[in-house]
């Protein structure tokens, strides 16, 4: 018999003593003992045998001795004698039984416990054969733990906790944060690391000390080369951020675009004598080689079209084919209402009046344009006004809450009409509303590109603080946690999410190191700096519903789309060329087809989904605990048919892969310059009777820059965004599956399967022709970048497509 391949880390020592011992068990019980059917132990001892390193296996062979009535495996135990862990891959019994493990066993030292390992056949509960009861029920207690102490990298605990871990108030007030979970600021819970409390608050957190790394169990650790993958990242990142900037000497801001340009490859201007042959004319173009082998490379965005960023059509077509294209809605009210408070926040009229806009509307008055859908709306006015004294009061940071109106032309295209610019009233002789048309003469095209710049700074921020971040980070980690702390591994709804759960734990803990924590990379380099994350919890309160995350619920909630059982998907969309939508509509389907195949298979009735105790409890765990403070609210979808089952793991597929994919891998290919998508303003758009005025008026160009991030802010920036949009080499995409063995004679399910993976590559190539239909203007035109970010397979780096199996980055 075969144990093949233990895959080990460098921690392991060739020279270290000890042995692996190895039991199988039984499907089986012992009628006289009523236990489990056990082989003998079998000894693994390669102590005197060189083991691989790093992405390296070793396979060996043992034998197990059992009685002829011992039954089939189900099971196997393993105790590691050695010093130090290893990573067990896999264990085959020849022609009989295959353990698919994937997961680090430690020392007996360590943990005492035995590993359990089951065999890849999927049981319901119910359903678990007699010899394998008591080890289901012991696995899943070892990965809940007791709830107490410190977690230590070896651990394999998964918990619960809120976000008390942010800030770091033993260094200071400046750094004290408020905890994110909770009535205040209610949030998804994230995983436990039971680190002590700080010395001047008890209810905070601890940071990690330098040297570590926040805890997650230990098998949600990245692999070497997605580790190796990261680090280069960060080591390119530093000096990308460095060299560049020594062309820079005198000043932080931007003076002209040349500056900007100068960070890219090949956009430098040569301002030498290319005829000179002198000594320090050699020196000088080996450093001005070595800075360009340095510099970012042109982001997509501006690959066909460097002046873009000036284009109405362009600042239109990111909200359909952007990196964040779930915020645009059909405008349902003219003019616009707030949901806001009026007791706290006043009442809040909009500015916005018809004069304002049916100029642009092609003979229609605004209610015939609404009736028609042609009007549609960006609103960012209540996420941001209750947060705009205090951003306004940041040093460097000005931000308003804006509206921004769109016509929907003959050509299926977006035309910004009008953008509201709102503050809090403070001067009852000041107003604090302000609208901007589209310009008609230079002083008031400048106004107009310092408009578009707030909004796609507001943009940039419900982008990653409420779609990216809360929409698919934070509000997947509690269906994990509860996923691995109530689904055996050997359910078969466990087997089913377990690709779609790779790296988000870890992913997340590393955000809460230096992303979302006080003075991390959220808080730099977003307007909203340190409230960032308060914005992401008023979202959760206010917007977030899991009933709509799926595609079809968000088009339909937005406006953008009505059901229509004569069309494909069962929906029209009110703008046919959406491309998020359209390419998003092919996954979503070919999803729900796998996971209704899958989930029949497995539930025939609603009897089969409520009688499921494991099914029942990480559905209820994952409401309660993890999203405990929308625990109460009516419109979480019951779990009791296989429909409902349906619906709901759908759902979250769609959420890990897609849905993350399309918001993620487009941040340096759309964000990479800078004037396309700040993500902070510094300065408001000044006033004929501001002190400012005249200065803008005397050097436009000069005030724009000034208002966007300075060069240090902006070359940060870009060195983070090209790290997190880029595919690491271990990369699994969706429709790719490396765990078929686990149903080896499941003739249906790996059927289904295959189906899933022939319609995602037909999906494909679908994208692909629409991306080369001249007729589609929001994906194929002069100057358009096509829309690739739900094209679902990727080469490793910076690439703009690619659709993981989960959330990776």
């Amino acid at each position: 018999m075969e144990m093949m391949p233990p895959l080990f880390d460098a921690l392991v020592n060739p020279s270290q003593k000890g042995a692996v011992v190895l039991q199988l068990v039984s499907t089986e019980i012992d009628p006289r003992r009523m236990e489990p059917k056990m082989s003998k132990e079998a000894i693994l001892d390669w102590s005197n045998k060189k083991l691989a390193t790093g992405d390296e296996r070793s396979t060996y062979k043992v034998e197990f001795m059992v009685d002829s009535d011992f039954g089939v495996p189900g099971a196997i135990t393993v105790v590691n004698k050695y010093q130090k862990e290893f990573f067990l891959e896999s264990i085959n019994i020849e022609g009989v039984v295959q353990f698919v493990c994937n997961s680090w066993v430690q020392a007996e030292k360590v943990n005492a416990n035995k590993r359990i390992f089951f065999s890849n056949k999927a049981y319901l509960p119910q359903e678990t054969p007699v010899g394998l009861k008591e080890l289901r029920e012991e696995e899943l207690r070892e990965l809940r733990g007791d709830g107490k102490g410190l977690k230590i990298p070896f651990d394999r605990v998964y918990d619960y906790d809120v976000y008390n871990d942010l800030g770091d108030p033993d260094k200071g007030i400046e750094h004290v944060r408020p905890t994110l979970g909770g009535k205040n600021n209610p949030h998804p819970r994230r995983c436990r690391t039971g680190r002590p409390p700080t010395s001047i608050d008890i209810n905070a957190e601890s940071r990690p000390h330098a040297s570590t790394e926040i805890y997650v169990p230990r098998d949600e650790a990245l692999e070497k080369s997605k580790r190796d993958a990261f680090n280069l990242g960060k080591l390119k990142g530093i000096l990308r951020n460095i060299i560049p900037s020594l062309t820079v000497t005198d000043s932080d801001h931007l003076k002209d675009f040349s500056d900007l340009n100068s960070i890219y490859k090949g956009r430098s201007q040569d301002g030498g004598d290319q005829k000179k042959r002198s000594f320090q004319n050699i020196l000088s173009r080996l450093q001005d080689s070595v800075e360009e082998f340095f510099k970012f490379d042109p982001p997509h965005i501006i690959s066909r079209d460097t002046s873009c960023w000036l284009r109405d059509d362009e600042f239109s077509r990111q909200a359909l084919a952007g990196i964040n294209p779930l915020s645009i809605e059909k405008l349902k009210v003219f003019p616009p209402i707030s949901k806001l408070d009026p007791s706290i926040y006043g009442a809040q009229e909009s500015a916005l009046r018809e004069e304002h806009i049916e100029g642009h509307l092609n003979g229609m008055s605004v209610q015939k344009a609404m009736e028609k859908n042609k009007l549609f709306i960006l609103d960012y006015h209540d996420m941001y006004l209750p947060f705009l004294n205090q951003i306004n009061n940041l040093e460097d940071r000005k931000a308003y809450a804006t509206r921004t109106i769109f016509f929907l032309t003959s050509l299926g295209t977006l035309k910004p009409i009008a953008i509201e610019l709102s503050l809090p009233p403070m001067d009852p002789n000041s107003p604090s509303k302000q609208v901007l048309v589209p310009p008609v003469d230079a002083t008031t095209n400048w106004l107009w590109q310092l408009g578009k710049a707030h909004v796609c700074s507001n943009d940039s921020g419900v982008h990653q603080l409420v779609h990216h971040w809360l929409g698919t980070h934070a509000c997947m980690e509690p269906f994990i946690i509860a996923a691995h702390r109530q689904l055996s591994v050997m359910h078969p709804i466990f087997k089913l999410l377990d690709p779609h759960m790779r790296y988000t734990l870890k992913i997340n803990a590393m955000a809460r190191e230096t992303l979302i924590n006080a003075g991390g990379i959220i808080e730099t380099n977003f307007t909203p700096g340190k409230y960032c994350m308060q914005i992401s919890c008023a979202a959760y309160r206010d917007w977030w519903r899991f009933d709509l995350q799926s595609l079809p619920a968000d088009l339909i909630r937005r406006g953008v789309a009505i059901p229509d059982r004569t069309q494909p998907h069962g929906l029209r969309l009110l703008i046919e060329d959406y491309p998020y939508a359209t390419d998003g509509l092919l996954i979503w389907s070919a999803i729900q087809t796998m996971v209704r195949s899958y989930v029949n298979y497995y539930y025939q009735d609603a009897s089969a989904v409520c009688s499921d105790t494991e099914l029942q409890v990480w559905y209820n765990e994952s409401i309660n605990v993890g999203h405990a403070d929308l625990r109460h609210a009516s419109w979480w979808p019951n779990l009791s048919t296989p429909d409902d089952l349906t619906s709901i793991l759908t759902t979250i597929i769609w959420l890990a892969s897609a849905q993350h994919a399309a918001l993620n891998f487009g941040q340096y290919p759309y964000g990479g310059y800078v004037p396309t998508r700040p993500p902070l303003m510094r300065r408001l758009i000044p006033k004929e009777n501001d002190p400012e005025y005249a200065s803008f008026v005397k050097d436009p160009e000069g005030f724009f820059l000034s208002s966007l991030p300075s060069w240090s802010e902006t070359t940060k920036y870009m060195a983070v965004i090209d790290i997190i949009s880029s595919h690491s080499p271990d990369e699994e995409y969706l429709g790719v599956r490396t765990d078929l063995s686990t149903w080896l004679g499941e003739a249906e399910i790996i059927e289904a399967f295959y189906r899933f993976s022939m319609e995602i590559r037909k999906i494909e190539k679908e994208i692909e022709k629409r991306n080369s239909d001249i007729n589609l203007r929001n994906r194929c035109g002069a100057g358009i970048t096509p829309y690739e970010l739900l094209i679902p397979s990727s080469g490793p780096g910076v690439t703009c497509r690619g659709v993981p199996n989960s959330i990776t980055v």
